[in-house]
């Protein structure tokens, strides 16, 4: 076979692996970024993906060429229901210099909510709850980070048509411990919106999982060259060659399996707008296998990952690469239907 190449570069990146299916469809952020702040602050929210239309704005990025002009933009909406803050969980540093959960103090769960679809051994105890809040007290100088467990409402999306509510940690920051507290147990109960936590104009880091594509070959998996098909094949042409003379080459080497449905996360995506006006974005017919925005929701510059109706996590970037000084002016937002011309 002198016509083939005889060495070809590793296929995929090491970064990502196991390449496998995701543990859960709301993954949760293994890192945080510093924020400073004076005053308490959450560092993320939870969304929907709905679809995606395009606007025109005015470009404002310092270095762009079209800086003052109007541009098109392909944007994505997030739906964002309020969510309801449940719990805050305090945590220490142990020997092994890693973050332990310490103590934890919970609140009765609206009724709606109906928070035992998703935690099935959920009992709540006014006396447990009292004695839970004075040792998160005592014990405050203890910790290290506060963090607030929130539960989303899909009951308030009907495009979803799911009722079990998704639950995630959110870190707070900002100001003394003492404060954070203070913050956080005033947060708790109520409906917090996604104005609270996230402005317009500024970077946001994108949590989620991608479409599933269930078990495919290396050729479309890694993209790998298909053998010549002018030749006798005995055994297909659809596969890789070899896999290596080495102990440590076959574990890079370009195999079948799973493809998508992978915990991904999407770096510095700037968010275009916060509102509550649905007539603004909601296009003709509603979105395609989603329908209608009914909530608060956020346009996303460019596209994101997952499918419709995905919960993404948008938590504050860990390592932004510019800083926005502008919120964003818009000229025209489509609403045109997605559904087909002339419809």
């Amino acid at each position: 076979m002198g016509h083939r190449k005889l060495s070809s570069p590793r296929r995929g990146s090491s970064g990502l692996r196991p390449r496998k299916r995701s543990n859960e469809l709301l993954p949760s952020p293994k890192s945080w970024p510093t924020v400073k702040a004076d005053s308490p602050l959450l560092l993320g929210f939870v969304g929907y993906k709905a679809g995606m239309t395009h606007v025109f704005m005015i470009d404002d990025r310092p270095n762009s060429p079209n800086l003052g002009k109007e541009i098109f933009v392909p944007v994505t909406v997030i739906e964002t229901p309020p969510l309801i803050p449940l719990a805050v969980r305090g945590y220490t540093i142990d020997g092994r210099g890693e973050l332990q959960a310490l103590t934890e103090y919970w609140i009765k769960p609206p009724k709606e909510l109906d928070i035992k679809r998703k935690i099935f051994s959920f009992n709540y105890s006014e006396t447990r709850a009292r004695e839970s809040l004075d040792e998160l007290s005592s014990k405050l100088e203890r910790m290290k980070v506060l963090r607030v467990v929130a539960a989303t409402q899909p009951r308030l999306v009907p495009g979803l048509g799911k009722k079990r509510p998704d639950v995630v940690e959110i870190q707070v920051t900002g100001g003394q411990l003492k404060a954070q507290l203070d913050y956080v147990l005033s947060l708790l109960g109520k409906p917090l919106e996604v104005k609270d936590v996230l402005k317009e104009g500024q970077l946001v880091d994108l949590i989620g999982v991608s479409k599933g594509k269930g078990f495919q070959g290396a050729i479309k998996r890694f993209g790998v060259m298909e053998l010549p098909r002018w030749h006798k094949h005995r055994k297909g042409s659809r596969k890789v060659g070899t896999r290596g003379p080495s102990p440590g080459t076959p574990s890079y080497t370009p195999q079948p399996g799973q493809l998508g449905y992978f915990r991904r996360t999407e770096f510095n995506k700037r968010i275009l707008k916060i509102s509550n006006n649905v007539e603004e974005v909601n296009p003709k017919g509603g979105f395609i296998s989603y329908g209608l925005v009914r909530n608060w929701y956020v346009l996303i510059e460019g596209s994101v990952i997952g499918t419709k109706k995905r919960p993404i996590f948008m938590r504050y970037p860990i390592r932004p690469t510019w800083e926005p000084r502008s919120i964003p002016q818009f000229t025209y937002v489509s609403t045109l239907s997605k559904q087909g011309v002339g419809i």
